[in-house]
């Protein structure tokens, strides 16, 4: 009946799932990037994102490319030192902070995902001087009550986060952490702190969901 709806009246459908606010996502969230924007661009980006593109002009600006490695890194100290107090996980700031964050499923391949860190974990076994820079792997992501294998999913992170915590051999080059109860309160704590988003669900199955 909606798609029929949507047929007869398309003007009354639209889609704001992905949208971005630069209010909470900038401004709340990130007030040490958001400085550092208006400072080089003014305030305008704050209710016209298009206004962003003007960063442009700063991109082989040292002095500002410096002050947003800063921004991050306070944001990832910020974000690790939450994490301990909260759940008595200790990650690095000073490595990568690699993240997926999304709804568990097959086809948003969290899975591939951790098998790509189980060959890293394999290859710095094989070679213990191979050369990579430190990295933590941070997935957060709530299944389906009833979706069996996202639960499987859920369980094969947290253990081979588990494996990999417990091997001398990979500690500080290698961590995975599987972040429980995900929500927008840890979702603005953490995207700042991100250095790599993760978003490598497959095109088709991504455009048959939103069909749904």
């Amino acid at each position: 009946m909606v798609k029929d709806l949507a047929e007869m009246f398309p003007e009354r459908f639209n889609n704001k799932t992905n949208g971005v606010t630069p209010r909470r996502w900038l401004l709340e969230a990130n007030p040490a990037l958001s400085r550092l924007i208006t400072g080089a661009i003014g305030s305008k980006w704050t209710t016209d994102l298009t206004e962003l593109a003007r960063l442009k002009s700063s991109a082989e600006d040292k002095s500002f490319r410096s002050s947003f490695l800063c921004a991050k890194h306070d944001a990832k100290v910020d974000f690790a030192k939450w994490l301990r107090s909260t759940s008595g996980k200790i990650v690095d700031p000073n490595t990568i902070f690699d993240c997926q964050i999304k709804r568990i499923h097959e086809y948003k391949r969290q899975l591939l995902n951790a098998l790509r860190i189980v060959v890293i974990y394999n290859r710095i076994l094989q070679n213990p001087n191979l050369e990579m820079t430190p990295r933590t792997f941070l997935f957060a992501g709530k299944a389906a009550p009833a979706y069996h294998l996202a639960k499987v999913i859920i369980k094969f992170i947290n253990n081979l986060g588990n494996v990999i915590d417990n091997d001398p051999k990979v500690r500080g080059r290698l961590n995975v952490v599987f972040l429980p109860e995900y929500n927008v309160s840890l979702a603005e704590r953490l995207i700042p702190a991100s250095d790599v988003s993760n978003q490598i669900s497959t095109r088709a199955m991504r455009r048959a969901a939103l069909a749904t």
